[in-house]
């Protein structure tokens, strides 16, 4: 069988402390997580959990130089934990949701806030405010064998220095495992899989030439440039 032009290269992101390499299937994100984030959004309290995607190759694995994308002139910033998924399945129960889990890293969801807000008021979908290229820088992902699960912990964001994000993992409003548990009631779920689980408040505004350094205790950090 020949391919009409060659396929695109596997995407994969760096496993801590090791040469190896974890290849990435999907890429899901869980949308207002945090209570504080979900009010400076508009919600009011614990809201059932919502699902988007972005593509794998909007990876940015390692971070480092980020091109502003087109079309937006208010883009923001999202640090997020990202779970990542050795093994799959549906309906699994949260007791079982964890035993699915390979690692963790520290991640970056950047929005085009003006196109996801437009969107909403037409009551259109939000892709292209979420799924542009370049969109989810992610750090090296830690096993879990190595540090367990963390359920609680700093999660923070400075952009020039400056403190913008800081929160802790423990004012998720769905754990890790409930997350996995109700994405894998929508889809069925597999090994490669990457989970953005949620952001504290504090998203703001970025533009061209800020650093963005991003950190989860614990996990790592990673730092991005916007060029």
């Amino acid at each position: 069988m020949a391919y009409v032009f060659p396929p695109a290269a596997q995407v994969c992101v760096p496993v801590a402390g090791s040469d190896a390499l974890f290849p990435v299937r999907r890429v899901y994100c869980v949308g207002q997580n945090y209570a504080a984030h979900a009010a400076e959004m508009g919600a009011d309290g614990r809201q059932p959990p919502f699902f988007f995607s972005k593509p794998a190759d909007a990876l940015v694995p390692g971070g480092g130089d980020v091109h502003y994308p087109p079309g937006t002139s208010d883009l923001q910033h999202e640090v997020e934990l990202v779970v990542a998924l050795s093994a799959g399945g549906a309906a699994v129960s949260p007791a079982k949701a964890l035993d699915w889990v390979y690692g963790y890293a520290v991640g970056l969801d950047l929005t085009r806030r003006d196109l996801q807000r437009a969107a909403k008021e037409k009551g259109q979908p939000w892709d292209m405010a979420k799924g542009f290229d370049q969109s989810a820088p992610i750090g090296a992902i830690q096993p879990r064998a190595r540090i367990g699960h963390p359920e609680h912990g700093a999660i923070s964001l400075k952009v020039n220095g400056q403190l913008r994000q800081n929160g802790d993992l423990d004012q998720m409003s769905w754990k890790v495992a409930e997350v996995i548990a109700n994405l894998s009631t929508y889809v069925e779920l597999a090994p490669g899989d990457l989970i953005f689980t949620g952001t504290p408040a504090g998203v703001s505004k970025v533009q061209r030439g800020d650093v963005l350094e991003a950190s989860v205790a614990g996990i790592g950090e990673l730092a991005v440039k916007l060029v």
